[in-house]
């Protein structure tokens, strides 16, 4: 018996090892592969590639703080032609200055490729240098180094496919300026038993772009060589593919791309959705957004969308009783276009939770490639803050402020980098008389998203507070409002342009007249996520004695933080109009403008301030059925002096038109 236990935990000892060994192993792949998350979400590597595009701008003037106030009587303009009107030479890069063996698709590269291939990966993402494609120092000297296209092909192949998640696929280009290699000038996809018909040098990719995924066909890349640099002619430099990207989902590509047919992966429903290569020919530099200023009758309209919850696929219908709802996010950018060919604003802002996170945005810059079209298809100049999930699939802030700011028509900025957030940034609406006085001040603040604690650095926990507006916010808001110039209100546009100074030196040294003051243009600020001050008790009209409150809000309980630096008391209410010696007691900012509630869209003022909701305009966004969805319009007339608000709605209804400001408000806050 003594023999036989002996034996047994002899046994026991033997197998300890190889047992510990396999044990360890397994504990390992399950970190490596499950566990080790740097971040939510699994595009958290698709960074933009080149770290000096930090130093490079499509767009000039990215500081997030009042410039040019007033213009400059000394710029040239043609006789009977509006300043906005002018056009300016924007400053760009200088391609030669480019990086060549770097993946920045924003970059205005107009240097063409030379040769493409597709490899797999067994690394994860993070390791993935390990399966860079061989070279030799003379393929590199003729060709360029190999730049890789950092997206994972096999992605959004079926999230149940073994192959799909144990390989990683990626498509790799060369690119160069020698004077004597040849281009490539075209690109076309074809199933395996299909060659191109022409007789021009093609070459064939071997591995299929659709290697790893499963129950589809394969599909070839196929390259066309052209000609040298040094024989080709400006037409043909033109139309030389510089750049390749993948685009995730059925909706258009990025600004200058075009798609190829056919989708390199097939949605084959659920959440997977259809994968294409997309390519640019030239350089296609985003058009510029034209000055914001007031018409020359002096109004200017704001339509405010807030909350479309966007995703890489066609989105899902929530909350609506429209039957067939098949394509949430097409049916919003259809209603988005009526409502602006309906209100025409002057500018549209965007106000967050553009994106919808939540793990259906597995490529960001697919989905801000979609969310404004409706926008800059009609040229309207625009601008966005950040919400508390437009960053949760991976994709930081910052990097997402670069893609805004090189969409068509972006106004967005990025702001000072040493403050809380993203998108810090003042903008201004001027005259549009030669003086170019700066009419209406637009502050942009990034609220956060979700509060950090200490367990959630061991990524064990997922944050549920909402995050607020910190101290280094509001000192840089004061800051900013001390420096915006006062004006003499009501503003008096200039007839004689070409006297300007004179007028502006004449009227500094007179005396105000008793119906006009020297005061701070009238503000609207815009952030995401509410202060508590939209839930606390309402200025009462001294008129009516009924509470300062127009609009739904009873539907949602509140959404603001648990948390507040008292942005409301030590920022708000601080910036006034004039100086506090003046005795007077109006605020700068009269609205502040949130998203974040889809189904609260009241206007409600508190010690002086319209604190107002947008309500939810998407139908990817929660909402409620019997609450149509809509936007906020604001409309600012006699050059910045009143403003109105109403809410145009799914069915065209205008509800709650209301006067906030100037002749016809509710009479002027009196207390402290």
């Amino acid at each position: 018996m003594a023999l036989s236990i002996f034996r047994f935990f002899r046994s026991l000892r033997s197998m300890c090892l190889p047992m510990t060994t396999t044990i360890l192993f397994a504990c390992l792949l399950t970190w490596v592969f499950i566990l080790y998350q740097p971040s939510l979400g699994p595009g958290w590597h698709q960074r933009l590639g080149w770290q000096a595009w930090e130093v490079v701008s499509l767009r000039p003037g990215d500081t997030g703080s009042p410039t040019n106030q007033t213009g400059s009587s000394h710029e040239s303009v043609p006789e009977g032609v509006d300043w906005w009107n002018v056009t300016t030479q924007e400053t760009q890069p200088d391609p030669t200055s480019l990086p060549l063996d770097v993946w920045s698709p924003l970059l205005p590269h107009d240097t063409g490729l030379t040769e493409i291939l597709v490899a797999k990966c067994v690394y994860p993402p993070y390791m993935a240098n390990y399966c860079w494609p061989k070279s030799t120092s003379s393929d590199d000297n003729m060709k360029g180094k190999w730049v890789r296209v950092n997206h994972d092909l096999n992605k959004r192949g079926g999230f149940w496919s073994l192959a799909s998640k144990l390989l990683i696929k990626y498509m790799y280009y060369r690119r160069s300026r020698r004077l004597d290699v040849e281009l490539i000038d075209d690109i076309v996809l074809l199933p395996k038993s299909e060659e191109p018909k022409t007789s021009e040098k093609w070459m064939k990719v071997k591995t299929s772009l659709r290697d790893g995924v499963p129950h589809a066909p394969p599909l070839f890349l196929w390259y066309r060589l052209s000609k040298t640099l040094n024989d080709l002619t400006m037409d043909e430099k033109n139309n030389l593919i510089t750049e390749l990207d993948v685009l995730s989902g059925d909706d258009r590509p990025w600004y200058g791309f075009e798609k190829l047919e056919p989708p390199t992966t097939i949605s084959k429903g659920g959440t997977a959705v259809n994968v294409w290569l997309t390519l640019r020919r030239g350089v296609k530099p985003p058009p510029p957004a034209p000055p914001l200023h007031f018409s020359h009758n002096g109004t200017f309209k704001i339509l405010q969308i807030a909350d479309l919850h966007f995703s890489d696929g066609s989105g899902r219908c929530r909350e609506t009783t429209i039957v067939p709802c098949k394509n949430s996010d097409n049916l919003t950018q259809t209603l988005i276009a009526h409502v602006l060919d309906e209100e025409k604003p002057s500018m549209v802002i965007f106000t967050g939770d553009q994106l919808n996170g939540q793990g259906t945005t597995w490529d960001a810059k697919s989905v801000i490639a979609k969310f404004a079209t409706a926008v800059t298809d009609r040229g309207i100049p625009w601008a966005a803050v950040f919400g508390n999930h437009d960053d949760e699939d991976g994709m930081t802030r910052a990097d997402q402020a670069k893609l805004l700011q090189a969409l068509p028509y972006s106004l967005a900025q990025s702001g000072p980098s040493d403050l809380h957030g993203v998108g810090n940034y003042i903008l201004q609406v001027k005259s549009a008389d030669a003086s170019k006085t700066n009419l209406l001040t637009l502050y942009f603040l990034d609220s956060g998203a979700y509060s950090k604690g200490w367990l959630d650095w061991f990524g064990f926990f997922h944050p549920t507070d909402y995050d607020w507006i910190h101290q280094d916010q509001i000192d840089w808001f004061n800051q900013q409002s001390a420096m915006i110039n006062p004006i003499e209100r009501p503003f008096t546009p200039d007839g004689t342009k070409d006297l300007s100074d004179i007028w502006k030196r004449q009227s500094a040294g007179q005396v105000t007249p008793a119906l006009k003051k020297l005061a701070k243009p009238n503000a609207l600020m815009f952030f995401h996520i509410p202060l508590p001050e939209s839930y606390t008790k309402a200025d009462v009209d001294p008129v009516t004695g009924k509470p300062l409150d127009v609009g739904i809000h009873n539907l949602e309980a509140s959404a603001a933080a648990k948390q507040n630096a008292g942005f409301f008391h030590k920022g708000i209410l601080q910036a006034m109009e004039t100086d506090h010696t003046s005795g007077r007691n109006v605020r700068e900012v009269k609205v502040v403008a949130n998203g974040h509630c889809h189904v609260t869209e009241n206007c409600r003022r508190v010690k002086g301030v319209w604190l107002c909701f947008g309500g939810g305009g998407s139908y990817s966004g929660y909402g409620k059925v019997g609450f149509d969805r809509r936007f906020r319009i604001y409309d600012i007339s006699d050059f910045g002096e009143t403003i109105r608000t109403y809410k145009r709605t799914e069915k065209d209804e205008i509800v709650d038109s209301m006067i906030l400001v100037g002749a016809g408000a509710p009479a002027p806050y009196e207390g402290t």
